[in-house]
């Protein structure tokens, strides 16, 4: 980055950070005038953590099936960042301002980007949904559920 570059990012301040009342959308206003809705699965996907991101960009991975995912927690991480928890319990990511207005001024890219990521490898925005287990004739397995449904014989 240049030197014009760094100062332009390190001016982005925040002047509004909210989640909305459905949990599904952060919006946030810039100085600059810059304000966007970000849907709660783009930043999810987007997460600048490693387990998203990975250490390179050949690291970088794929996540399919955050469509319901929302946000529990909003959470300031110094005068740079939030921290953001989701509904998934995935929480390591710190979103720093640039990063913020970076993700709202280039959704539309970046979003069809997903899409195509995810087509290309067979994945979904739905979560995955489970087959009902088959009761196997177990007398201590019921129909009704009562199991964590791993196998591994809880109930």
């Amino acid at each position: 980055m240049d030197q014009q570059t760094v100062a332009a990012v390190a001016e982005r301040w925040p002047t509004e950070i909210r989640l909305s009342g459905d949990k599904r959308s952060l919006i946030v206003a810039f100085e600059d005038g810059g304000r966007f809705t970000l849907p709660a699965e783009y930043l999810r996907v987007s997460s600048p953590s490693a387990e998203v991101q990975g250490h390179s960009p050949a690291e970088r991975k794929v996540i399919g099936g955050k469509r319901e995912v929302a946000i529990l927690n909003v959470e300031p991480v110094g005068n740079y960042a939030v921290k953001l928890t989701f509904d998934d319990m995935h929480d390591t990511g710190l979103f720093g301002w640039g990063y913020l207005y970076d993700l709202g001024r280039e959704y539309r890219n970046r979003w069809a980007t997903y899409l195509s990521e995810l087509e290309e490898r067979g994945l979904s925005r739905d979560p995955a949904v489970r087959p009902a287990k088959k009761p196997t004739g177990n007398p201590t397995e019921t129909s009704g559920g009562g199991s964590c449904g791993t196998g591994c014989g809880c109930h």
